[in-house]
């Protein structure tokens, strides 16, 4: 299984730098956390197991927030992503590349404080005390939800 470092990975890999296509530490918790909610919605499983937590500026893993706080608002640079693992074998099937390229072309363009006031006015964040997990099954009710409207 993926974690969520491979699907940071992959987004830094697209990222431009001095672009709208550049990445702030805040724009990657939210590609991370759409990419977990497409995943439960299209492919009805998680992309990774990391959990994600309702902070102040929207949904953010914390393991991930660690790795990359101390670019604070700065551009991450770019990353090379290859998907294949030490043994040789996809970190991602191609089901799993299908959504995080979905992802990354609904929301790639748009900057960190957008998609953090987009994911403040949807259910996971919102029924989420501050602090405490988003659990899957309120990010898979939402994102199912949608796939309908």
């Amino acid at each position: 299984m993926p974690n969520v470092f491979d699907v940071s990975r992959y987004f830094l890999d697209q990222s431009q730098p001095s672009t709208p296509q550049a990445i702030t530490p805040l724009k990657l918790q939210k590609l991370v956390y759409y990419a977990q909610g497409w995943s439960l919605a299209l492919l009805g499983d998680v992309i990774f197991d990391e959990t994600i937590q309702a902070w102040r500026h929207g949904p953010v893993v914390p393991d991930l927030y660690q790795k990359f706080k101390n670019y604070g608002y700065l551009t991450i640079p770019r990353e090379n992503f290859n998907n294949i693992n030490e043994d040789n074998t996809p970190i991602f099937t191609k089901e799993q590349i299908g959504v995080l390229s979905l992802v990354w072309q609904t929301y790639g363009n748009y900057d960190g404080k957008f998609l953090e006031e987009l994911t403040h006015r949807e259910t996971p964040w919102r029924v989420t005390n501050l602090n405490n997990d988003i659990t899957v099954p309120i990010i898979r009710n939402y994102f199912q939800e949608i796939t309908k409207a």
